[in-house]
């Protein structure tokens, strides 16, 4: 039964042991939301707030609600839904409550807020296990039907959805996430400016595609279980997708535009007319407090005013949703941009907005570092530096361009064609194109230079170091005889994209062809070994195996399959989980290239074990630091190899060399491989 809840215990205290996921709190179910599941009739709900508190067993509510039908007698069927299970599905006949004061339904507005201890004899703890009350958002909800005797008519349906207040959806865990890209971000201007070729340029890159692919994971058209999509929420904002509330000022200019360029802002349905409808009469009836109704010491007023009535209900938010109502979200993208506070057909005109933003602040910061650069240039200590920053700063800023461009590139892509099948308005599908096409256009040009070494010698040529420098967002971490290894890469995104957004009808096709992607290019990975060093391949391949592994589980969401919502719910969390634990490789990645080496360096302990053996990496740094020229050749014996191969594992052009004789095994490195790796501060080996 519903104890086979317990099984995901272990998967929720493995997820959620961070902080930012979890917040302490009285364990409690409380109604999250509230809709009618049937054209209201004679039962109109403006608020419906009720919490059910454990540890005292108290019900707290804050209601207001109106009976607008007279001479009804009705049947209530309350029904509760845990995780497609059904623990408490009862028939209570009004008439034999409170001595018959229901029976009929009395035309009153019911309004009132108290919190009361529920007797001995109401055991509602029979009915919830006690995992219901810290599973990260519950998928429950409670159904309250009622049926007029007689002729078996429905006169209202009324459902809520039931939260415990735990989710994996946090503003920690998205601030979190925000930070280390921030790292990221910083490692990489630095280490940029100062060695275009430097990793930790290349991993801003790998992170924020990482966090596209764990939010793009929650756009299919899948059946996602409800904490697996608060979870890929959290990294919505790395697709240009920032949570707001549907009112703000962006999302209201954003319909206006919509509205003047043909698009279909205004929704409504029968439902709502019907609501429309029964408002008025809802208005003039008389007011009474629920909890001397209950008690039965209430007084009926003679006359209520109609304006303060009506204040009472219009503005409510409840909606209608029924099988025939047009306001029902389709799996995919509608769902996942509504959470967020974004309409459906705003979200491209929202990644619109954010990159031209982003374009904004590049600029100005390009902009502003030239001046600065100008500004130094003119004092007598920072001529000679700043003509020479000078003259990289053009590739320099060219090189930052084209690495905005490819963190725009998937973003871009998915909403860019759901657009297209939205045929709504012309000026968002006119600013869709025109921004497809510029995106191309900085992005398409680089490649070609970039794979141009593999075509025909007379499409080849030499290429100047400002050149190179320029293109280091494509090629730092690459092998020049693999350089064409971003054709798999940006094929990818690019089928990825399409799959996305025109397949958002046929969730399982889209999981299958972004799975057998995934899987090719994971092998394309292996096979090739396309970076400069091992542990770059390393962790090329364990992204690829992670994005292979998370694609081929989320399969098992597809509406097809009809799996049980405990499963699905399992499968997500284990999602979740693996997601979390690259993110947090990442974390200690950026670390790394951020200057935890060097720390490590400084260690007493490490540098004593350095030292034992003869010449170390910090001598050696020191003559290179030092300015001094590599001599033709230095011997480093009994020294740990691992060390020396992660610290020169770059080209470089001097014909000095570095001997490393280890067990009659002799290795020879260029000088300028070594100066190369230790400008960054030694490349780690991932």
């Amino acid at each position: 039964m519903f104890f086979s809840v317990a099984r995901l215990r272990l998967f929720i205290a493995t997820s959620f042991v961070a902080p930012s996921f979890v917040q302490a709190h009285l364990n409690s179910l409380f109604t999250s939301s509230v809709s009618y599941c049937a054209p209201p009739e004679s039962l109109l709900i403006q608020q419906f707030d009720v919490a059910y508190i454990q540890h005292n067993s108290s019900v707290s509510f804050n209601v207001s609600a109106a009976s607008v039908l007279p001479n009804v007698n009705v049947t209530a069927n309350l029904l509760v839904n845990v995780y497609g299970m059904r623990p408490l599905n009862m028939t209570i006949d009004l008439c034999s409550l409170l001595g018959g004061i229901l029976c009929p339904l009395p035309t009153y507005n019911f309004t009132g807020a108290d919190s009361i201890t529920l007797p001995s004899s109401i055991d509602v703890q029979s009915f919830i296990p006690s995992i219901a009350y810290i599973i990260p958002d519950l998928e429950a909800f409670a159904q309250l039907t009622l049926t007029e005797v007689g002729t078996g008519k429905v006169r209202a349906c009324v459902q809520s959805t039931l939260s415990n207040g735990w989710s994996a959806r946090q503003k920690g865990a998205e601030w979190a996430t925000g930070v280390i890209a921030l790292l990221a971000l910083f490692s990489a201007i630095g280490y940029s400016y100062m060695n275009p070729e430097a990793l930790a340029a290349v991993r801003l890159l790998d992170v924020m595609y990482l966090f596209q692919t764990i939010a793009a994971s929650g756009l299919l058209g899948l059946n996602y279980s409800s904490v697996y999509r608060a979870y890929a929420s959290n990294f919505s904002w790395a697709l240009g997708l920032f949570s707001m509330a549907s009112s703000s000022s962006i999302q209201d200019s954003i319909n206006n535009m919509r509205r003047l360029t043909g698009g279909n802002v205004d929704n409504s349905d029968a439902g709502q007319a019907a609501i429309s409808l029964l408002l008025a009469s809802a208005a003039s009836l008389p007011s009474v407090d629920i909890k001397s109704f209950l008690s039965g010491t209430y007084d009926i007023p003679v006359a209520n005013s109609a304006i303060s009535n009506a204040n009472i209900y219009v503005g409510g938010n409840v909606e209608t949703v029924t099988q025939e109502s047009s306001n029902i979200l389709e799996a995919g993208i509608p769902i996942y941009v509504n959470v967020l506070g974004i309409e459906t057909e705003n979200a491209f005109m929202t990644v619109f907005l954010i990159v031209f933003i982003l374009a904004a602040i590049l600029l100005a910061v390009l902009g502003l570092g030239y001046l600065a650069l100008l500004a130094f240039s003119r004092t007598s200590r920072g001529q000679q530096t700043a003509e020479d920053a000078k003259a990289r700063y053009p590739a320099f800023a060219r090189a930052w361009a084209l690495r905005t461009a490819l963190i725009c590139v998937l973003p871009v892509f998915i909403f860019t064609f759901y657009q297209w099948t939205l045929k709504d308005s012309w000026l968002s599908i006119f600013l869709s194109v025109i921004l497809l096409l510029g995106l191309l256009a900085g992005i398409l040009p680089p490649v070609f230079y970039v794979v141009r070494s593999i075509l025909p010698t007379r499409w080849s040529g030499e290429e100047d170091s400002s050149q190179s420098h320029a293109l280091a967002p494509l090629i730092a971490s690459l092998r020049t005889e693999r350089y064409y290894y971003i054709i798999p890469l940006l094929l990818a995104i690019f089928v990825k994209a399409l799959v996305i957004a025109f397949g958002q009808a046929h969730g399982m096709a889209q999981a299958i062809v972004i799975l057998v992607v995934e899987f090719l290019l994971l092998g394309v990975t292996i096979v090739l070994k396309p970076h400069r060093t091992r542990g770059a391949d390393v962790l090329a391949v364990f992204l690829a195996i992670v994005r292979t592994v998370c694609t081929g589980l989320s399969i098992a969401f597809s509406e097809s399959l009809a799996l049980k919502p405990i499963p699905r719910v399992a499968i997500g969390i284990i999602m979740a989980v693996i997601f979390s634990i690259t993110v947090i490789v990442m974390f200690l990645n950026v670390l790394w290239h951020l200057g935890l080496r060097r720390v490590l360096r400084l260690i007493p302990w490490r540098r004593h074990r350095g030292t034992s053996t003869g010449a170390t990496v910090l001598d050696i740094r020191h003559i290179l630091y030092a300015g001094r020229a590599a001599p033709s050749s230095m011997v480093i014996s009994a020294f740990p190899p691992t060390v020396l191969i992660s610290d020169i594992a770059f080209g470089g052009h001097t014909n000095s060399t570095i001997t490393y004789n280890t067990n009659r095994i002799c290795l020879q490195y260029t000088a300028g491989q070594l100066a190369n790796s230790l400008l960054e501060g030694g490349t780690p080996i991932i």
